[in-house]
């Protein structure tokens, strides 16, 4: 994200405004720990699926639940899929909305750097595969499953690693992955549907017509939205559209701006309620169910001799990197905007690695890309997890060359002497801040000359005659 202090002075990556820091930090927060959450459920699955339960794994994953009559007689994976990630892909088009009517999206210039660094983070990957795989002969039909990053499973190396980014660069972090998901929602539409039942379809458009109609009449209650929502989406299975696309079309028509009297939107009082769901259920279950691939020393090696697997680890740890530097320095370059004064180039380039990692969205363009050949999907994700592993790593050793600098921004960022709430930072052109630092100064001082007077009593009593 960018702010922009003036108009011919502008600055990538300089400091948010107070409302969009806030809103970044909670959104991060609940990210972070969906993020340990979907860590942990991806090693669970890779353990479940490469010891002597591994039958048991697929049994599970293949077991088959839900009305027939309705054409929702699915295996739990496809459940995990198609309905947990119609869930998180609904919070996905709640973000995107804010974005666009609330957020920095919603200035052109702004959000000229977000979104040239993402679609050049999303083309330059696929550019990646597609050479990798016309070079080596391999299968074009993978392009896309190394143009998704998942920012909770990149948050969660975060934590780990125990960096703490500055606001800017976080919500640089977060603002990609939103417009990111944006092209891959658009990607799965396009390039993913075999088929379409228009019956189907347009019930399920006439259901969104509904939903949007009791949107704008002001009606409440989840009682009436949920079955909605619900109804919406079997008929958008049913389709042949990826169900997904019902949650992104539902989240886009909430409104996300406030009205007055209103302290928060609607959309943003849904995203606070349905974003827990989201990072810390559904993401997780749909990576236990499609993360859990046998990994052996020669499934490993083939990763990097196919060339569809390597297209896609290339097209991550390199593509990726390349891509997000390549179009944010261009921003800069041909909008004339200074990188902060807080930041430096190799500072962009380490969270472009950090970008790579693609997992929940890569793993599902996959199944879907290959959906015909099981063998060679495992192998890609595989290849998912091999290329995301390889990024992280690359990001954790670039950001920690740089960790002493971004804590000192980052507890710059977050202190608050007088205790208001608001970070001291934000407040430089406040007099009444500094009139309350004034005070809270000159009762230490006062404490200081107390002690300072006591500590001199004492010197002059040890002094004296014995």
């Amino acid at each position: 994200m960018a702010t922009t202090p003036s108009a011919n002075n502008r600055k990538l990556l300089g400091r948010l405004s107070l409302p969009e820091r806030n809103f970044v930090a909670e959104a991060l927060r609940t990210e972070t720990v969906g993020g340990v959450l979907l860590l942990v459920a991806a090693v669970a699955a890779l353990v479940w699926a490469n010891t002597p339960l591994r039958d048991s794994y697929a049994s599970v994953s293949h077991f088959h639940l839900g009305p027939s009559a309705l054409g929702l007689n699915l295996s739990v994976q496809h459940w995990a899929a198609d309905g947990l990630l119609a869930v998180f892909f609904f919070v996905a088009g709640i973000e995107l909305k804010r974005e666009l009517v609330a957020g920095d999206l919603r200035d052109p210039k702004a959000a000229i750097l977000p979104v040239v660094a993402a679609v050049c983070g999303m083309a330059v990957p696929a550019l990646v595969y597609a050479l990798t795989n016309a070079i080596g002969g391999g299968s074009l039909g993978g392009w896309a499953v190394p143009t998704a990053t998942d920012i909770a499973f990149a948050l969660a190396v975060l934590a780990v690693i125990g960096t703490s980014l500055p606001s800017a660069l976080r919500a640089f972090l977060l603002t990609l992955a939103v417009v990111d998901d944006l092209f891959a929602i658009l990607i799965i539409a396009i390039f993913f549907t075999d088929h379409i039942d228009f019956g189907a379809l347009g019930g399920a458009v006439v259901g969104l017509g509904v939903f949007w109609v009791l949107l704008r009449k002001g009606v409440r209650g989840w009682y009436v939205y949920v079955p909605l929502a619900l109804v919406i989406w079997g008929l958008m299975y049913n389709s042949g559209v990826h169900a997904t696309i019902s949650g992104v079309a539902m989240g886009l028509m909430l409104r996300c701006h406030p009205h007055e009297g209103e302290e928060h939107s609607p959309g943003e009082h849904i995203e606070h309620l349905v974003r827990p769901l989201s990072a810390g259920l559904a993401v997780p279950l749909f990576a236990l169910f499609s993360a859990g691939v046998v990994v052996s020393g020669g499934a490993i090696g083939d990763v990097f001799t196919r060339p569809e697997t390597l297209g896609v680890v290339l097209g991550l740890v390199v593509g990726k990197a390349v891509g997000i530097f390549g179009g944010t320095w261009l921003a800069a370059r041909f909008t004339r905007a200074s990188l902060s004064e807080d930041l430096v180039w190799p500072d962009v380039f380490a969270v472009a690695s950090l970008a790579g990692i693609g997992f929940t969205v890569s793993l599902l363009i996959g199944e879907l890309a290959f959906k015909d050949d099981p063998v060679l999907t495992d192998e890609v994700k595989a290849a998912v997890l091999i290329g995301s592993l390889i990024a992280a790593v690359l990001a954790t050793t670039l950001l920690k060359v740089r960790n002493a600098k971004y804590r000192a921004l980052y507890e710059a960022e977050e202190l608050d002497e007088d205790s208001d709430g608001i970070p001291d930072i934000y407040e430089q052109n406040n007099p009444a801040y500094h009139l309350r630092m004034a005070e809270i100064y000159e009762r230490k001082a006062a404490e200081h000359r107390r002690l300072a007077e006591v500590a001199a009593g004492a010197s002059e009593e040890n002094d004296g005659p014995a």
